[in-house]
């Protein structure tokens, strides 16, 4: 396993006549993708945010129905940070059962895409699709207790925290950052590289393209919605793949 990458996951929301910072508190968003709060008016939405007009209106929730690496950040984050969410059964994984109002779509781009168009909606996608159909993102409460928008540096903030970790330990290390400025759902992405090819040029090709991107390759994470590897997570990756191919 090779980290090539890292990126947020937010939780984009069509809300109409909202105007202003939606702040979720760390009890909050997890009963809204629950099913446990219904509307955004509920009393602990309000106070969380006093200045805000919340209509009485339905909560949609938004969730992915194909396996993916986005539900299982996702997931594991709910149930490290919420007793209801884990008491509920609703557990952890790329595929889970969510509450049966729940729209589901394909893909982060599918899910992207019913946010935009489905009033009162909430769901959680990666952050370069939301900011590329300019949805609004809300602010997340953190383990330090601080509302934190999804932006690069709150980011990588998060991924700091990782730079210390061993290899072995890097894909449990940004469940909950503890840091004061970090966003509180952040993940990696990863590469499954067999250590041996039959064919040696195959496996020199892949040693050099993943080398690349490990190296060059994250000038361009920002861009693209990412963020890119902490140097000692890159170095990291560099080291294991001087055993690939070979």
């Amino acid at each position: 396993m090779v980290a090539s990458t890292a990126g947020m996951v937010v939780l984009a929301y069509n809300v109409p006549g909202l105007h202003g910072e939606l702040k979720l508190p760390r009890d909050v968003y997890p009963a809204i993708l629950s099913g446990q709060i219904l509307r955004w008016d509920d009393q602990r939405i309000q106070q969380a945010n006093p200045g805000l007009n919340l209509p009485h209106l339905n909560i949609v929730i938004v969730a992915r129905q194909d396996s993916s690496g986005t539900t299982f950040a996702v997931t594991n984050h709910l149930a490290t940070i919420s007793l209801d969410w884990r008491q509920q059964g609703l557990g952890v994984g790329k595929l889970i059962e969510w509450p049966s109002s729940a729209m589901l779509a394909s893909g982060n781009e599918g899910v992207a895409s019913r946010i935009k168009i489905s009033e009162g909606s909430i769901g959680y996608v990666e952050f370069g699709f939301a900011k590329r159909l300019g949805l609004p993102m809300a602010f997340l409460q953190n383990k330090a207790g601080r509302f934190i928008a999804p932006d690069d540096a709150a980011g990588l903030h998060a991924l700091a925290e990782a730079s210390a970790k061993t290899p072995a330990g890097l894909n449990q290390s940004i469940v909950d950052p503890s840091g004061a400025d970090a966003y509180p759902i952040v993940t990696f992405s990863w590469l499954l590289l067999y250590r041996q090819y039959v064919e040696a040029e195959k496996g020199a090709a892949v040693r050099d393209f993943v080398g690349w991107g490990l190296s060059n390759g994250q000038k361009f994470a920002e861009k693209l919605g990412y963020l890119p590897l902490p140097s000692e997570v890159s170095a990291s990756g560099e080291q294991a793949l001087g055993s690939v191919g070979k």
